[in-house]
């Protein structure tokens, strides 16, 4: 069995011709603000661009978070500085830090933030939601939520993260299945390199927007690399109550109960008098 580890200066608008009142306005190239509020998705009116030109664009977004016990990737969701990352990256810490790379004169400059707070997981999918709520934080660049389903086999797509711990690392490749069953859950399979490190962070389309979050690979193979579908992140972020982490009871929103003994008599219930 397969062994899973986890300046230009501007151009002058051209002026409008005679016809121009007659013609129906341009789609707009906003995002949608979520039912939540948590995250914004895509327009589908965003444009395809090439690799090189999304990663300058989202490299403010795409973070590296590390605990006592290892590191892995997010990516943040929204300029309050909310990030999603993997439950197995932040699995039994608490002491959190993030690593933000602001832009400042046209270069990236590292930042450290250590007040990291767990505010939603769901450990069966793979999924945490993190605040960074630090004193000295500023407004964060966010990336947009794609549509998974929309994707088609064969689409290229890339993933950025730190892999071995060496930071914005690029990979590219395409969407090789859509439906891959693993353990009960189905993962998008991609061709884009995955690799320890990598895991919370996110897979984007070619518009720029989020279709996964990187988790898994297969050990011994090359290209065999998994994402959770963004679908499934959009309905954690907006039932985040439901999946709600407290410091009081770190098991929330998980309550095992011990199994009966074999040699413990069932207990009868009778009506009282």
């Amino acid at each position: 069995m397969a062994k899973i580890t986890s300046d230009t200066t501007p151009t002058p608008a051209p002026a409008p011709s005679k016809t121009a009142a007659s013609r129906p306005a341009a789609p707009t190239l906003a995002a949608v603000e979520s039912k939540s509020g948590n995250y914004q998705n895509g327009n589908t009116q965003l444009p395809i661009k090439d690799v090189r030109e999304l990663v300058n664009t989202l490299g403010e977004s795409v973070v590296q978070v590390r605990t006592p016990g290892g590191l892995g990737s997010g990516f943040i969701i929204n300029e309050n500085g909310y990030l999603i990352t993997n439950f197995h990256v932040i699995e039994g810490e608490t002491q959190i830090s993030v690593e933000v790379y602001h832009q400042k004169d046209g270069q990236l400059e590292r930042k450290v933030y250590k007040d990291v707070k767990i505010l939603a997981m769901n450990k069966f999918q793979d999924m945490a939601l993190l605040k960074i709520e630090d004193n000295d934080s500023q407004k964060f660049s966010k990336v947009l939520l794609g549509d998974s389903d929309a994707l088609a086999v064969g689409e290229s797509v890339f993933a950025i993260g730190s892999p071995l711990g060496l930071e914005r690392t690029v990979t590219e490749g395409i969407v090789s299945t859509k439906t891959r069953e693993l353990q009960g859950e189905l993962y998008m399979q991609t061709t884009a390199q995955i690799n320890p490190g990598n895991s919370g962070g996110p897979l984007f389309n070619m518009r720029g927007e989020v279709v996964g979050i990187t988790n898994m690979k297969i050990t011994f193979g090359e290209g065999l690399g998994f994402a959770i579908p963004i679908g499934a992140v959009k309905y954690f972020l907006d039932h985040r109550d439901a999946y709600a982490y407290s410091n009081d009871n770190p098991s929330n929103p998980y309550r095992y109960l011990p199994p009966p003994s074999k040699g413990r008599q069932t207990p009868t219930i009778t009506a009282s008098k």
